[in-house]
C-alpha cells in the first residue's frame, strides 16, 4: 500500500530540482575558457554536375537501332500502310530466317486487312493467315508484336467470315422476299380477276 504523504514528498522534490541555484561568490567561480568548437568536415564524395542530355542524339540512335520490322510496325502505327509494307518487305529480304520470314508475312496479311489500308483485300489475308499459320512452330523465336497481329488476324478472319455469312443470309432473304412479293401480285390479280368476272 503506498504511503499518503508519497506524492505529496515527490511534488516538492520535483520543485526542488527546478529551483535555481544560489549564487556563489566572484572568487568561487571558475573563470569561463573560450575555446572554439572544432570545425565539422564529412568525407562526401564529390559529386560532379550531371552531363546536359542530348536527347535529340538520343532518339536518332534509337531509331538507328530499330529493325525494318519494328519501323514497319511504327509505320503502321502512324497509318502509312505503304510505307510499313515497304519496311516488311526490305525486312523480309535482308533477314534470312524462317522466323523473319513468317514476320514480315504476317506484317503484310495485317495490312492487307486494314479496312482503310489500299492493299485491302481480306480474302488475301485469310488465305496467307492461314498458311502462316501452319508454318509458325513452337521453336520459332518471334516478335511478340507479330504474334499480337496473328492473333488479330483471326479475330478478322472469323469477323469476315460471319460477315460474307450475313451478306448471303441477306440476298437468299431478299430473293425469298421478292418471290413472295410476286406470288402476292399473281394471287391479287388472280382474286380481281374473278371478281371481274362474277360481275
Amino acid at each position: 500500500m503506498i504511503p499518503r504523504y508519497l506524492p505529496m514528498v515527490l511534488v516538492s522534490a520535483g520543485l526542488q530540482a527546478c529551483a535555481p541555484l544560489p549564487e556563489q561568490p566572484a572568487d568561487t567561480v571558475p573563470p569561463a575558457t573560450e575555446q572554439a568548437a572544432p570545425e565539422l568536415t564529412l568525407n562526401l564524395p564529390q559529386q560532379s554536375a550531371p552531363a546536359p542530355c542530348n536527347c535529340e542524339v538520343q532518339e536518332d540512335v534509337a531509331a538507328r537501332d530499330q529493325t525494318f520490322l519494328e519501323r514497319g510496325y511504327d509505320a503502321l502505327s502512324q497509318g502509312d500502310h505503304i510505307e510499313a509494307v515497304k519496311y516488311f518487305q526490305r525486312y523480309q529480304r535482308l533477314e534470312s530466317s524462317p522466323e523473319a520470314e513468317w514476320e514480315a508475312g504476317i506484317g503484310i496479311a495485317f495490312v492487307s486487312m486494314v479496312s482503310s489500308s489500299p492493299f485491302l483485300d481480306p480474302e488475301a489475308s485469310r488465305k496467307s493467315w492461314r498458311r502462316l499459320n501452319k508454318e509458325l512452330t513452337p521453336e520459332m523465336k518471334v516478335h511478340p508484336t507479330s504474334l499480337i497481329m496473328r492473333d488479330a488476324l483471326e479475330s478478322f478472319a472469323m469477323m469476315d467470315r460471319h460477315i460474307s455469312e450475313l451478306e448471303s443470309n441477306n440476298s437468299m432473304l431478299q430473293e425469298d422476299l421478292q418471290k413472295r412479293e410476286e406470288a402476292l401480285k399473281r394471287l391479287r390479280e388472280l382474286t380481281l380477276g374473278q371478281r371481274g368476272a362474277r360481275q
